[in-house]
């Protein structure tokens, strides 16, 4: 292999490196959110699996898992289910309201409420 192979080979491991970290950052963010946060972090390490063996590894683990939860979830009671939305909904809402999400709107709609705004001190 030459040494302008061996750079395209480096610079295309780094890319995948940055995008797929990226992408799987956002993925663990989203997780708890409704929407594709598993998606995104099967699809980032899919991705990091063509140069990393480590991602492929915890791609195959994480699904496992994941295949688990969803059986061990579909097993329960309906009450036990309804906790569970509960408390995704639960932490979707405080996210939202740490990252001042209820601040923002609370300004644009001129609402004057306080607490709605962040306790966090940098929002």
């Amino acid at each position: 292999m030459n040494n302008e192979d061996n750079q395209s080979s480096r610079l295309r491991r780094l890319t995948i490196a940055v995008v797929g970290g990226f992408l799987l950052l956002v993925g663990i963010v989203a997780i708890p959110y409704p929407g594709p946060g598993w998606l995104i972090v099967f699809g980032a390490l899919a991705l990091l699996s063509t140069e990393f063996e480590w991602a492929h590894n915890l791609r195959t683990k994480l699904k496992s898992y994941y295949t688990a939860w969803e059986t061990w979830v579909e097993k329960q009671s309906i009450f036990l289910r309804i906790v569970l939305w509960l408390l995704t909904a639960a932490i979707v809402v405080a996210t939202v309201w740490l990252l001042n999400g209820y601040g923002y709107l609370n300004d644009f709609f001129g609402l004057h409420i306080e607490w709605l705004r962040s306790p966090l001190p940098w929002f």
